[in-house]
């Protein structure tokens, strides 16, 4: 099965609740939440995986 993230976006300033990133079989290895910036307000450095 795909991998699955969910993510926080922890700028103070952004609304965005949380959301979830699907990957595809090929994703590289390693693939994080680093790769990514928020689809809200933008930012790259406010990403923060949810550990359940």
């Amino acid at each position: 099965m795909p991998e699955t993230l969910e993510v926080v976006c922890t700028d103070d300033d952004c609304t965005l609740d949380m959301f979830e990133l699907h990957y595809t079989y090929d994703m590289p290895d390693g693939t994080g939440v680093a790769e990514f910036a928020c689809p809200y307000c933008g930012g790259e450095d406010c990403l923060e995986a949810i550990e359940l």
